[in-house]
């Protein structure tokens, strides 16, 4: 019993100690971002599938793909795209994911109209309203920092 309690306290005070080193609300970033009271907001998640075009040969779907990866890389820098990368082979032909910084489904199709290998429809996608923490794209400038080569 003696430990029971021991370990409650020492839960309890580990769980006060979290609570006082909460961040201090920064209103001026909250705004920067678009967040709403909880810290968060609205953006599109795309997964992307393999798509309907079997008859591209390799030379073609290479150029199309490095076309791919450009364009992602155009989107980041223009704040548009805040998430990009592939996912593990799976039965659903889910190929990756976007997570588009816009609010509107009729915005992110337009973007995805910037994908070479979308409009080849080497890559088809689902789109999705999602709603998350609006500092995710706080991470992007460390992700320059860590990163040795590009694509």
């Amino acid at each position: 019993m003696k430990k029971i309690i021991i370990f409650l306290i020492g839960t309890f005070s580990f769980g006060f100690i979290q609570a006082q080193e909460k961040a201090v609300y920064d209103e001026t970033l909250a705004k920067k971002l678009g967040a709403d009271d909880y810290g968060m907001k609205m953006y599109v998640l795309v997964i992307l599938k393999t798509g309907s075009n079997t008859s591209a040969n390799k030379s073609e779907t290479d150029s199309l793909f490095k076309g791919h990866m450009t364009n992602i890389e155009k989107l980041a820098k223009e704040n548009k795209l805040i998430v990009a990368g592939p996912l593990g082979k799976n039965e659903k032909q889910y190929r990756g994911i976007f997570i588009l910084n816009t609010k509107s489904i009729d915005e992110a199709k337009a973007l995805l109209q910037t994908d070479p290998a979308v409009n080849a429809k080497l890559l088809d996608a689902e789109i999705f309203n999602w709603y998350g923490s609006a500092a995710l794209p706080e991470y992007l400038p460390y992700h320059n920092k860590i990163q040795k080569s590009s694509f």
